[in-house]
């Protein structure tokens, strides 16, 4: 049986569906019937449930975007420090197996010699950053926590996207946003990054930090002509004439960007499509939301 935490969020909920799917008996409180950042409350609660895996895709990525997390610091906090270090901590003492959902965004660009950065790098965009958000300093702070717990695998998701129709949804933002920031980056299709997290758990496969992105990288320009391909936009898409340009609005901070290596994962027999195909099999599948 596995506990899942956060399966009402927008990650949460593509998890909590692969695991329907496989037919795997779960559990999945809310937080009003579990709070997360109590180490009573969740000792107490694996003591009762006694999950053989845990996952955790509790997180505050700030609303309506990553900006909000500089207004809500202690709320981000929580959200993406504390309460994995709680679950470190317990499930370190009941040597009970478990996935944190992570992110990319404690990364910027890619290494020196322009090649992806793999699960060996260090982040760059963290502390050691000054223009870091805070949002991906609460990610690399809880990363640093967890490797001391070597029951613990960290998944690394990058801007989330599948076919249905939703404000999380990266494709449904770029949709919906005045202007675009043109950019390269690693993403995620989600139903496959769910996958490939139950799949870690349900292989066995050794615990430690796997970069969930679908292959190779893709550009804004090249998803908003993807999407006026499929015929779900017909606007002409605006881009901000550079970076400076995006963060000259008041309270906007500076976003992550940065190619990710998902080799590791490959290797370990959990192959994702090319990000390319992956988002042409995703607008070629999309469903509006009523």
């Amino acid at each position: 049986m596995i506990l899942l935490l956060g399966g009402a969020g927008y990650v949460g909920q593509a998890l909590a569906g692969n695991l329907q799917s496989r037919g795997l008996a779960f559990s999945a409180p809310g937080h009003q019937k579990l709070d997360a950042t109590s180490k009573e409350a969740v000792a107490e609660a694996v003591d009762s449930l006694k999950p053989t895996a845990v996952i955790n895709a509790i997180g505050f990525t700030g609303r309506p975007n990553i900006d909000g997390t500089d207004r809500e610091k202690l709320r981000c906090l929580k959200a993406n420090t504390v309460v994995p270090g709680v679950l470190g901590e317990v499930l370190s003492d009941r040597k009970i197996p478990w996935g944190h959902v992570s992110s990319g965004c404690i990364f910027d660009g890619s290494r020196p010699d322009g090649s992806p950065f793999t699960e060996e790098d260090a982040p760059n965009f963290a502390f050691n950053h000054p223009a870091a958000s805070w949002y991906s300093r609460t990610k690399a702070m809880a990363e640093t926590i967890l490797l001391d717990h070597p029951n613990c695998t960290i998944w690394r998701l990058r801007i989330p996207f599948d076919e249905y129709d939703n404000e999380r949804n990266y494709l449904t933002k770029l949709m919906r946003y005045e202007r675009l920031l043109e950019v390269t980056n690693s993403i995620s299709q989600l139903q496959e990054f769910a996958n490939a997290c139950v799949e870690t758990l349900v292989r066995r496969l050794p615990a430690g930090i796997y970069n969930v992105t679908n292959p190779g990288a893709i550009a804004t320009s090249e998803v908003a002509a993807a999407i006026k391909r499929h015929g779900l936009c017909d606007k002409s898409f605006a881009f901000f004439s550079d970076e400076d340009d995006f963060l000259a609005s008041p309270g906007r901070v500076k976003r992550a960007n940065c190619i990710l290596c998902s080799q590791k994962l490959a290797d370990a027999g959990i192959q994702l499509r090319e990000v390319h195909d992956a988002v042409e099999w995703t607008l070629r599948h999309w469903v509006w939301s009523k």
